[in-house]
């Protein structure tokens, strides 16, 4: 059964498909849009990233269960466009989820559907067109593989949000690269280089907003299923976060923001700007302005550069567990 939204009668929900590589705060992300009353979250599709694909995938389908709903999940790439990836489950466990689900089983995958998310991106974009918003809090490996499939898509949806980039403040992987784009830094730079609508919703604002280990506490406390679940294995990446950036106080709340951003550009501000995504060397993944960008070429690139962290943290709690 599908969440019950508290729309009013006559308000317009925005109608959002969410690709994601299924980490913590992927999990998260999810919960919020299924809570919020202002999405209609019409389906999660899936890619490898913060761990393989098979993991993601089974990893939303448990959310999604534990949410009560029916949303449909539909696995994607399995590896970036040109690298290869490992994954050391420093920040997300190596199951994804804070080592709370252990190892993929054949019945966490005999249902997957047999259309690849690639497609259901593409089929959905032409049914729904300008009324689409496509939030991406993961690798932006699926985007490009459906825009190199069918380029026509870049003048059909009406807006990409992506969790991803560091424009002013340092990367997570290392100083110059946030660790989606780092993924796949060719896949990134591809996007960004067609005119697609997007926002990039990267470091700059999402380390505005933590989630303390208090938070945490308050769900565990709540008892039920989901809130202890969701509890556990953000805890996990509260743990991580302590021992690679003791000076935050708490957890970023990367996806969840994206996902805000997605049903109410208000919460931040952005600056239009052509950007690029560094391919090679050390530097590789790194988001910066590309000032060799034909002038013809209309500016469709948005870049979060605020956010309004009270309101957004308000409005997360709210319709988290």
């Amino acid at each position: 059964m599908a969440s019950i939204k508290n729309k009013q009668d006559g308000d317009k929900m925005v109608k959002m498909i969410l690709d994601c590589d299924t980490g913590i705060d992927d999990a998260l992300a999810i919960g919020y849009a299924v809570h919020s009353p202002e999405i209609e979250l019409l389906g999660i599709t899936v890619c490898y990233g913060m761990a393989p694909v098979d993991y993601t995938y089974r990893n939303a389908k448990k959310i999604v269960q534990l949410l009560g709903s029916d949303i449909g999940v539909w696995k994607g790439a399995e590896k970036p466009l040109l690298l290869e990836k490992e994954y050391n489950g420093l920040i997300h466990g190596m199951d994804g989820l804070g080592n709370t689900l252990g190892n993929v089983q054949p019945e966490d995958l005999v249902d997957c559907p047999s259309l690849h998310a690639v497609d259901y991106l593409i089929e959905k974009i032409y049914e729904y067109k300008e009324e689409l918003t496509l939030v991406v809090t993961g690798p932006l490996t699926n985007l490009a593989l459906a825009i190199k499939k069918d380029p026509n898509i870049i003048n059909l949806v009406g807006k990409v949000v992506s969790m991803g980039g560091a424009l002013t403040t340092p990367g997570n992987v290392n100083r110059y690269a946030e660790a989606n784009y780092a993924i796949d830094p060719h896949a990134a730079n591809y996007v960004y280089k067609t005119n697609i609508p997007i926002t990039m919703v990267g470091l700059d604002v999402t380390r505005k907003t933590l989630l303390t280990t208090e938070d945490v506490a308050n769900w565990k406390q709540k008892g039920t299923e989901l809130s202890c679940f969701f509890a556990e294995f953000t805890q996990y990446y509260l743990d991580a976060y302590k021992k690679i950036h003791p000076y935050l106080k708490g957890c970023a709340l990367h996806d969840p923001l994206a996902i805000a951003v997605g049903k109410d550009p208000s919460f931040v501000q952005t600056i239009p700007i052509h950007l690029e995504v560094e391919v090679e060397g050390v530097s590789a993944g790194r988001t910066i302005e590309d000032l060799y960008r034909e002038e013809s070429n209309p500016l469709q690139t948005e870049v979060s550069i605020k956010v309004d962290a009270e309101r957004f943290m308000e409005d997360f709690y709210k319709n988290i567990v």
